[in-house]
């Protein structure tokens, strides 16, 4: 009588079991809508290392310990780097010529604009110049920065502070405001 009752307890459990995992619905969308409901991304990667490539070239490289992915907000999707971010741009030759770094950064893919912020250096290593900020917008569109908050800008000849500034993402041609520092200029006679 014990053997008839182990054998039919675990019939009805796995009877249960079977009847739950078939119930259970595995829609995608539905999953996606009630990660976003509960403001929860719909993927995670720690320790991220993600190279991107052109015609077979590597172009950059993006690491992050954290970067979290929310694509699933229909309105405004979106991935975070919520424990800092470093990408180094790489030119034609393979010498890496732009490193941004950041201890938190955000990406919004449909307006291609990202915002890094605390700590900003972006360091130009083929023209020696250094930014550095606490806010710094990207435009990949246009491939511009710009930030309305103080910033020390470092060149070979001249060292600027400001609040407020663009720039290209090389940190040539700059429009710097509201400055103060030393600048070295030309004068045509």
């Amino acid at each position: 009588m014990k053997k008839y009752n182990k054998i039919l307890i675990k019939s009805i459990t796995v009877l249960f079991a079977t009847v739950m995992l078939f119930s259970c619905s595995n829609n995608a969308k539905e999953v996606r809508d009630f990660l976003a409901s509960k403001n929860l991304p719909v993927g995670k990667a720690t320790d991220a290392y993600h190279v991107y490539k052109d015609s077979g070239k590597i172009t950059s490289k993006l690491i992050t310990p954290l970067l979290r992915d929310f694509s699933n907000r229909k309105k405004h999707p979106y991935s975070d780097f919520p424990k800092g971010i470093k990408i180094i741009n790489f030119e034609k030759n393979g010498i890496d010529s732009v490193t941004i770094v950041g201890d938190y950064a955000i990406h919004y893919p449909k307006t291609t604009v990202s915002e890094l912020v605390g700590n900003v250096e972006v360091i130009n290593h083929t023209e020696n110049t250094k930014l550095l900020t606490e806010q710094l917008f990207w435009d990949q569109k246009t491939k511009y920065y710009f930030s309305e908050k103080p910033f020390t800008l470092t060149t070979s000849k001249d060292t600027i502070f400001g609040i407020g500034f663009e720039c290209k993402e090389d940190l040539s041609k700059h429009l710097a405001k509201k400055t103060t520092g030393k600048l070295q200029t030309l004068e045509n006679k």
